[in-house]
C-alpha cells in the first residue's frame, strides 16, 4: 500500500509540476508557477512525514533519472544546475515537516498552521537557492538582486497560501471520513 501511495504522489507531482504546459503564460522570471506546493503539502498531510518525505525524494530521482517530470516535462541531472533545482529540494523537506507537525494532532488548525509553515520552507529554501544559484553558476539576468529574487515569488504566493489552506482543509477531511475509518486505521498500523 505505502509503494502505491508513493507513486501516486509523485504522479501528482510530475503533473502539478507541467500546468504551464497548457498555460505557458505562468512563468515568472524564469520561475513557472505550478501546483507543485500544494502536492508537496498533500503528501505530508496525508502520507506523514515519513513516506510524504519518501514520495518527494523519489520524486526528485525519478526527474535526475530522466523521466520528464519536472516543469516544461523536462528531467535529468543538469538539472542539479538548475536556479529552480532548490524548489524540488524543499519538497522533501515541506512534505516532512507538514507530517511530522499534524502528526503530533489532527486539528484544522494544524493542518493550516502545518502547510503555511510547509509553504514558507519551500519559498524560504528555494527562492534562497534560486538566488545563490544566479550569482554563483547561472546566468543571471541584467540587474538580478536578492530583492528582485523575491520579487519574482510575489506573483505566486497568493496562489499558494490559498492552494496550501486548500491541501490543508482537503486533508483534514480526508483524515476525518477516510483515513480514521476502522479499514484504513488497520492499514496504517500495519504498515
Amino acid at each position: 500500500m505505502d509503494i502505491s501511495l508513493v507513486g501516486m504522489f509523485v504522479a501528482l507531482m510530475a503533473i502539478g509540476a507541467n500546468i504551464t504546459t497548457i498555460a505557458p503564460f505562468m512563468v515568472v522570471g524564469g520561475v513557472p508557477i505550478t501546483l507543485q506546493t500544494f502536492f508537496a503539502i498533500l503528501a505530508g498531510a496525508i502520507l506523514g512525514s515519513r513516506l510524504g518525505a519518501i514520495a518527494m525524494i523519489v520524486y526528485a530521482f525519478v526527474g535526475l533519472a530522466g523521466a520528464p517530470v519536472f516543469a516544461k516535462f523536462s528531467g535529468g541531472i543538469s538539472h542539479l544546475l538548475s536556479p529552480t533545482f532548490g524548489f524540488i529540494v524543499s519538497f522533501i523537506f515541506t512534505a516532512y515537516v507538514v507530517g511530522k507537525l499534524i502528526e503530533y494532532k489532527k486539528t484544522l488548525t494544524t493542518y493550516v498552521y502545518a502547510s503555511l509553515i510547509g509553504m514558507a520552507i519551500n519559498y524560504l529554501f528555494g527562492t534562497n537557492w534560486m538566488y545563490f544559484a544566479y550569482k554563483l553558476w547561472a546566468a543571471a539576468p541584467d540587474g538580478f538582486t536578492y530583492r528582485l529574487a523575491w520579487l519574482w515569488m510575489v506573483v505566486p504566493l497568493p496562489k499558494d497560501i490559498l492552494l496550501s489552506i486548500g491541501a490543508a482543509m482537503f486533508a483534514h477531511r480526508f483524515e476525518v471520513n477516510v483515513l480514521s475509518k476502522s479499514y484504513f486505521r488497520r492499514l496504517r498500523r500495519s504498515a
